[in-house]
């Protein structure tokens, strides 16, 4: 007879449980989550409590809001995985709106999301019962999201794959220095009044480059500081504004606030408007990458499909 000791029964994750988890940390406390559970607090305090006992770990982090532990963030990735798979078997079986639509969370940055993601999204929704949830993000930060488990893929920056995932370049977003006609007027010695352009494509020249606003995204935006030290501008030395949006970024240009990298999308209908003047020098390109889980359940791999072919039409290849 064997005298090795019995094993241990394996632990199996409680999809329910692991559902309330990354309610909680969704809507950021017990009590939003209770509201959208149709649950009491307590009752969603004793369900995460369950979970914590059952698999020896803790679960969250009790802040404001609260966020997931290292575990916890791997019990929520299951949850969002389990979640799509039930939709999909729903669906199979014919069950269609006997559950809630799946939640399907997509970290995207702003550029992106304002020029070209949208359509691909629009196109997915539209053939499929789901809910969508874009998280806005730095497309350097995005991939954080996808270790946390907060998104479940992402257009990101980083060709290194994140923990899970697989990566597929799209191709790249280009972006060209543009300016108002009336910022040129102020700040270009080499402008011509009622001119389309500047003389002969030139830039600004260094000294304007210095002395003139830009407008960055944030502060962590350095795509017209890349832009500047092109032109042997120390971008240290020129003075800027911060404008957090793409839509109101393209619009504080237009009215002369300062110069600013757009992305072709947006900028190239604006310069046959007339309401942009291109201030040549470089373009600017940001590889962009789309990274999900690796082996993604239907839903997701046919999200990735729509937004690759977009990523073809609308982004520059290599």
């Amino acid at each position: 007879m064997s005298t090795d000791p019995p094993r241990a029964a394996p632990v199996r994750i409680d999809p329910v449980l692991a559902q309330t988890l990354a309610a909680v940390v969704d809507e950021g406390s017990l009590e939003a989550a209770s509201r959208r559970l149709h649950l009491t607090p307590s009752a969603v305090s004793q369900r995460v409590r369950q979970l914590e006992q059952q698999l020896g770990r803790r679960m969250l982090v009790r802040s404001r809001p609260v966020s997931a532990t290292g575990a916890g963030q791997a019990v929520i990735r299951f949850a969002r995985r389990h979640a799509l798979i039930e939709a999909e078997a729903h669906e199979a079986l014919g069950l269609d709106g006997e559950a809630q639509s799946p939640r399907i969370s997509v970290a995207v940055n702003s550029d992106s999301s304002a020029t070209w993601f949208i359509e691909p999204l629009a196109a997915f929704v539209a053939a499929h019962d789901v809910q969508v949830e874009v998280l806005r993000e730095d497309q350097d930060a995005t991939a954080r999201l996808l270790e946390s488990g907060a998104a479940m893929a992402a257009v990101t920056s980083s060709s290194l794959a994140s923990p899970g995932c697989s990566v597929t370049p799209l191709g790249s977003l280009v972006y060209e220095a543009v300016a108002a006609p009336q910022w040129c007027e102020r700040w270009c010695e080499q402008w011509s009044a009622g001119s389309a352009t500047l003389r002969e494509s030139r830039p600004p020249s260094a000294d304007v480059l210095s002395r003139a606003p830009r407008i960055d995204f944030d502060r962590t935006d350095q795509l017209q500081a890349q832009w500047l030290r092109a032109h042997g501008v120390d971008p240290a030395d020129a003075p800027r504004h911060f404008v957090p949006s793409t839509h109101d970024l393209a619009s504080a240009v237009v009215e002369g606030l300062g110069w600013a990298m757009m992305p072709l999308q947006q900028s190239v209908p604006l310069r046959e408007e007339g309401r942009l003047v291109p201030l040549g020098g470089p373009e600017v390109t940001t590889p962009l990458y789309w990274q999900a889980w690796r082996t993604p359940p239907a839903l997701l791999r046919d999200l990735g499909e729509h937004v690759e072919a977009a990523a073809r039409r609308e982004l520059r290849a290599g």
